[in-house]
Order: structure tokens, then sequence, then C-alpha cells
């Protein structure tokens, strides 16, 4: 700085008051430092060129020198902030080169207006863009620093604060989102309550209060849903307490086997039968109560359905229900017996091929075998218990199709004493087997078929006239021969002095 430049400045400070060589304090109160006095009369110290860059590189993100026609004389970036990178390629370009689109009127309109002495205060955003690959919005203040025209741009980054509106509209828009969803199971509730013909009621465990009734389970209680809405469930019934009566269906929903409890409505004082489901819901468990008036039940029920019940609960042969996939979700007394096991529950939703000895195998031939045909009967395999024991049993599959939930039922029966008490078969069948297998390799497929089909005939033929006692007639009437014929092939297979 020439002598003479500086001369003159400190003449004008001191004219305007920003120093006294003589004095160290002042009546207004305002405190002076070697002489100089500052911020008096809304007047600033005089600032060192080196002093000032730091504090406009600091006093925003960003400041930028442009001249009246918008050419880059400067950047200076806020170290601090370090999302901008460098930017020293700036500098001799035109400010418009690194603005979007949107953004160049915005700065044209402030440039015209600072050249014209009409300036607003106001700042403005703009939004930079270099060469395509980032773009950062930033609010701007322009200030004239120079007689040249010279304007300082001090810019903020608004990318922050963009990214934190982006991130509340989306925050917006999910419950906008959750709203009309919410909204629409709401109505699919309410439509569901008002169309069923079925009387329900929803109760909190907790307040033991009641939450929903359709107007079906209103009519059985005798009242509006506007009186029922909101009351203690239990002051519906008749000599019943909340925490009893809440215990209760507590205990009835998890259950298995439990039959619904009955009831009396204390306006109506009509019997009532009650069946409740547990669920829980945002963290609260609620019951599901389905109500039915005692009296309209059917009273005597059906005796097939009976028979059929005592028969799985008390039949000696193990009955089990599986779904098409063979994975077990009821099974009888008679199964738990045969296979060890202590509770229906520790079978339900496990797979039968556990519990077959050949797995999978036994599986696959039952399930595929009923699917097809309907039924399978008799199917020969052995049952492992839970300890590893196995049974030999007999098995038959009935596939039931005519529901919307397909299931097959499966018939088990011990046969391990059946065997034991069984008569030894013929050792001619046994010896005709083994011919027909050394005939494998010696002989061609037809005659191997037809000595196989001849020791089959002969095997059928043995069988039918043991189980006859010899009686020729009964034998000829199973095998479905006439007497000539069951004569010849006796003579044929040398049976005919067979006693």
């Amino acid at each position: 700085m020439r002598s003479e430049d500086f001369q003159s400045r400190r003449s004008a400070a001191r004219e305007i008051g920003l120093t006294d060589d003589n004095a160290a304090s002042h009546g207004d109160g305002k405190v002076s430092t070697r002489g100089t006095r500052y911020w008096n009369s809304g007047s600033i110290p005089l600032i060192g060129p080196d002093v000032l860059g730091d504090i406009i590189a600091t006093a925003g993100d960003i400041g930028i020198v442009i001249s009246d026609v918008g050419q880059v004389l400067s950047v200076l970036v806020n170290p601090t902030h370090p999302h901008f990178g460098n930017l020293s390629h700036w500098v001799g370009n035109d400010i418009r080169d690194f603005l979007t689109v949107e953004s160049v009127p915005k700065l044209e309109a402030q440039l015209t207006a600072f050249s014209s002495g009409t300036a607003p205060a106001r700042g403005m955003e703009l939004n930079h863009s270099d060469s395509g690959d980032w773009e950062f919005p930033v609010r701007y203040t322009l200030h004239q620093i120079g007689p040249d025209g010279a304007l300082l741009m001090l810019g903020r980054d608004l990318r922050p604060i963009a990214e934190m509106q982006q991130q509340l509209v989306r925050a917006q828009m999910a419950l906008e989102r959750d709203y009309e969803a919410q909204r629409e199971f709401d109505t699919r509730f309410r439509v569901l309550m008002d169309s069923i013909p079925d009387p329900v009621v929803f109760v909190s465990m907790e307040t033991g209060k009641i939450t929903d009734i359709n107007a079906p389970a209103c009519a059985l209680l005798g009242g509006k849903p506007s009186d029922l809405g909101n009351n203690a469930f239990a002051q519906e019934f008749e000599t019943r307490k909340k925490g009893e009566l809440i215990d209760t269906l507590a205990s009835l929903a998890l259950s298995d086997t439990a039959k619904p409890i009955e009831v009396t409505s204390r306006r109506t004082r009509k019997p009532l039968l009650m069946s409740p489901v547990m669920f829980r819901a945002a963290g609260e468990r609620f019951l599901l109560c389905r109500l039915e008036n005692a009296d309209e039940a059917e009273q005597t029920p059906d005796a097939l359905t009976e028979n059929l019940n005592g028969l799985y609960q008390e039949g000696v042969d193990a009955i089990v229900f599986t779904d098409r996939d063979g994975v077990i979700q009821a099974a009888n007394e008679a199964f738990l017996n045969l296979a060890d096991v202590a509770h229906v529950t520790l079978v339900r939703g496990k797979s039968l091929a556990d519990y077959l000895a050949r797995g999978s195998i036994d599986s696959k031939v039952l399930i595929e075998n009923a699917t097809r045909a309907g039924h399978m009967s008799l199917y020969a395999t052995k049952l492992s218990s839970e300890f590893g024991a196995e049974t030999a049993v007999e098995i038959s599959a009935t596939y039931l199709n005519d529901r919307a939930n397909p299931a097959l039922v499966f018939v088990i029966r011990d046969a391990s004493r059946v065997d034991a008490v069984r008569r030894p078969g013929v050792s001619v069948s046994d010896d005709g087997m083994r011919n027909v297998m050394e005939l494998v390799g010696s002989a061609t497929l037809k005659d191997i078929v037809s000595d196989t089909t001849d020791v089959v005939e002969k095997m059928c033929i043995e069988t039918a006239v043991e189980l006859t006692r010899n009686n020729r007639v009964a034998a000829a009437e199973m095998l479905g021969l006439s007497r000539q014929s069951l004569y010849v092939k006796l003579r044929k297979y040398g049976l005919l002095s067979k006693d």
C-alpha cells in the first residue's frame, strides 16, 4: 500500500472517529484499544486484505467476487465446508456457465438491479452445476464492494436444508400412504362386520370393554351399538364378574377341544353360547367372541357325527388327518399310543413321514396313490415310534377333496399280531419265485413272463384252496372259474391230490 493512500485513509478514519491516538476511553462508554475506537456510530475499523479474506471465507460457506457483467474474479470456500471441492477453475469464467438454466434469469435480474441502483435487500437462491457432474443449491446475498462495479456474493449451502426438506416430504408421503391404507382397512372391516350374519364382539382383555360389535350381536344382547360400545363386556351377562369372565374366555380360547360356554344376557334374559378366539394387535390382546342363541342351537347332535367322533376318540385303529403335503393336523389317541407320543401337540405340524420306517418313500407312495385314485388300501410298512421302535402296520389312505381345504385321512392298523398268527405260506411259491429269478439272463422276456404267470396262478389257486379248506366248489367261485377249469388247473400244477 502506498504511503499517500495510507495517510489519506488514516485521515478519513480520524474524521469518522475510527482512531484516537490520545484517548484511552470516552464518555459515551465505548472502549478504545491502543488509541483506536471500534464500532462507533455504525462504523467499522479498517481491515487488512488478508484478514478480510479469512472473514469472508468463514462468514459463509462460499464467497464469490464477480464483475458487473458476471465474470468470476475470485472464489473463496469455507475451509470447514469441504463439500464444494476445488472451485479455482471458475476464476476468469462467466458465473452463468456454472448455473442451472432456471437460475440464470435470477442472477441477471439482480445484476440489472445493482446497475440501476435499485438492488433489493433480500437474497436469492441459485442452483450451481459444474459440467453436469453435480449440483448444489446456494442462497446468496450480493454486496457492492468497489467503485468498478465488483460484487461480493456471500452464499450459504442449502443442501442440508434441502435434504431435510426431502426427508420431511418423504415422511409426509409415507404418513399419507399409511393413512390411506388404514382408511381402506377400516372400510373393509366395517363392511365385513355389517355383512356377516354371525353375532361377533371384540373385547379388550386389558380393560374388559367392548371395542367393536356388529348388529346381530347387538340384537342378541338387547342393545344398540351406541349403548354397548365401550361398555364392560361382563356387565352384559348375569352373575358374571369382569375378571372371572375374561379369564374363563382366555382359558377357553387356548384350549383345543373346549366347548362354548353358556351365558345369560342381562338385557334379554336369553341363554347364549359364546366361543372366543384370542389374538394380539398393536401390543394388546383381544378376544373375538362369537355369540349364538342357545335356544336355537341344535339340541340333538347328528348321530353319525357323534358316532364318528366317538370312533376317532376311542377306536383301536390309529387315525391321522394331514394336509396334501402329509403334515399332521390331527391324530387320535390310538396313534399316540402306537408312536409312543405323550401329547397330540407334539405331532401336530410334523410330517407323517417322520413316523414311517421308509420315511418320504412311504409317504410319497401313499399320498400320490390316494390323491390320484381317491383312496389306497392295505399298504404294508413299519411305523417308527419316538424312541426308534418299529411296528409292522397296514395303512389305508383316503383323500377328502370335497371341501375348501383338502385333507388326507390315514387309518393305521397294528399288523404285528396278525403276522404272528398268520399261517406260513406254501414253500412252492418261494421255489417258483426263485426259479423265475434264475431265468433272467438265460431266457427271453416272453418265456420269463409266461413262467411268472404260471407261478402267480399256482399261488392263487393254492391260496384259494387253503382258504376254503379244500372246498373245490367254493374255491372255483372265489377265483371266478368253472369247476371244470379249476380241475384242469389243479391237474396242471399237480394239486389234485393235495389235502
